[in-house]
């Protein structure tokens, strides 16, 4: 399953819209997602599982990387 992760860089700073940034992420849950993800001074705001037509969607972005969590 693909994961897309909406963050903001420093787990310190408030949440603006401006500085969010995405992250796609291969696995298995959302569980998953954050126990990977949990090392890096990230701020998660949002994770949602892409499929279908959205997952489609985004697959047409030019920023569109899938990193593996294996």
């Amino acid at each position: 399953m693909i994961f897309k992760v909406l963050y903001q860089e420093n787990r310190a700073e408030v949440p603006v819209r401006e500085n969010t940034q995405s992250l796609y992420v291969e696995a298995s849950s959302e569980r998953e997602v954050r126990f990977h993800l949990k090392d890096r001074n990230y701020n998660i705001e949002f994770i949602q599982l892409l499929e279908g037509s959205h997952l489609a969607y985004e697959q047409d972005s030019e920023n569109f990387e899938v990193e593996s969590l294996d």
